[in-house]
């Protein structure tokens, strides 16, 4: 999954930027207080995808 299409699902779904880290920016659901971290690359795998949607406690796309 594209890295752009992931990140613009997580913040339609209420999530937002909480800080940029050295190799990953960490995105929080301050409504379930969730907080995951996702790696700058490019494209990211799809089962880790899957994970950061469910430690964010939003529903995949």
């Amino acid at each position: 999954m594209k890295r752009r299409f992931l990140i613009s699902h997580i913040e339609k779904m209420g999530c937002e930027l909480s800080r940029e880290g050295g190799k990953h920016s960490v995105y929080a659901n301050r409504r379930k207080k969730k907080v995951a971290s996702i790696p700058r690359h490019r494209e990211i795998d799809d089962n880790l995808a899957r994970q950061i949607f469910k430690d964010l406690g939003i529903p995949k796309p």
